[in-house]
């Protein structure tokens, strides 16, 4: 889909992060998750409500709350562990180089002030542009978005425009700065069809203009199969596959193509086929709770395919090609120390 270095602007290192429960206990939300993202390039993270993929957007930005925190991993930007920068140093990162659209706009966007003054305050921040050259450039980054009228727009308030437009206001505010990554958290999911559609085109436009990476956080295999070069499944904190999209969202089910792991074609079977009548197919139970799940595979309990040593210890990632692995005992040797877990 896109041209690459084989560098990685970003590599996620085992990343671990964790919340105190109220019993006292800790309980990881992202377990021992290592991906990478090269330059120029779109990874889908996907996975069903409660996965851990927001945390892992938040874990990469170091904006977990309490009583979540970060115990472990490190992530690599460009060449730096974000992990050893302090807060000020930290901050500088956050919108100048890594920008974020978060799932709300509605929220993420400051309801007492204008477009246009919350883009020029970003501007202003990163010692880019301030004043009257501020707000020329967030109306011209509000033109960019492809919103209409640009400079009435700049003027107005979140609450005055449509959820389609304050996505796109979003989107201007994270690429004020000019960030060579982009995270975009689940940017389509309270769109209508049609503005679904206009925002993935404007997303995939906007990172020809401005040369970006993006790490696309969706549940909609749809959006990853259109935008991503690349796919990391998650289930329960925990990357279950990861490959080239057309080799694991593809139609086979042998090991170099299509998908390997049960959750994974779960999840493809689930998606609706458009033909009238047909009924839908569903993954049965529920994601666990956090800190509620067992020794084993976290996906045992709703797997059709569970055998003996599913329940006993999480399996290991198995390589299954070049920048192809997955995490199943179908595809493994099975332990021989069971126990375990998390």
């Amino acid at each position: 889909m896109t041209t690459t270095s084989d560098a990685p602007l970003l590599a996620v290192d085992h990343l671990r992060t964790v919340f105190r429960l109220a019993d006292g206990r800790d309980a990881a939300a992202v377990d021992d998750v290592s991906f990478h993202i090269r330059k120029g390039e779109t990874l889908g993270l996907v996975g069903e409500s409660g996965s851990g993929k927001s945390v892992t957007a938040l874990s990469i930005i170091r904006l977990v709350q309490p009583p979540g925190r970060i115990t472990g991993g490190r992530l690599l930007f460009d060449g730096r562990d974000l992990m050893t920068l302090g807060e000020e140093d930290m901050r500088r990162v956050r919108g100048r180089r890594i920008g974020f659209v978060f799932q709300e706009p509605m929220v993420a966007l400051n309801p007492v002030y204008t477009l246009g003054s919350q883009i020029t305050e970003t501007l202003m921040v990163h010692d880019l542009a301030r004043g009257a050259a501020g707000m020329k450039r967030a109306v011209e980054l509000l033109e960019a978005v492809r919103i209409p009228d640009p400079a009435r727009r700049a003027r107005e308030y979140p609450h005055q425009l449509s959820g389609g437009l304050r996505q796109r206001a979003m989107l201007a505010l994270a690429l004020a700065a000019e960030p060579s990554l982009l995270i975009a958290d689940e940017p389509t999911t309270a769109l209508d069809v049609t503005v679904q559609a206009e925002v993935l085109d404007l997303l995939r436009d906007l990172r020809k203009m401005f040369g970006l990476s993006l790490l696309l956080i969706t549940h909609d295999l749809g959006v990853v199969a259109e935008m991503a070069d690349r796919v990391a499944v998650m289930y329960c904190g925990r990357i279950v596959e990861q490959g080239p999209v057309a080799e694991v969202l593809g139609g086979s089910t042998s090991l170099t193509t299509g998908p390997a792991h049960p959750y994974t074609r779960g999840l493809l079977a689930s998606v609706p086929d458009g033909r009238s009548g047909t009924r839908l197919v569903a993954i049965p139970g529920t994601v666990p709770a956090l800190g509620r799940v067992g020794a084993g595979c976290a996906f045992a309990p709703r797997c059709g395919d569970r055998f003996d040593p599913c329940t006993t210890a999480v399996p290991d990632l198995t390589p299954l090609g070049p920048g192809r692995d997955v995490r199943c005992y179908l595809h493994s040797p099975a332990p021989t120390n069971p126990g375990g877990g998390r």
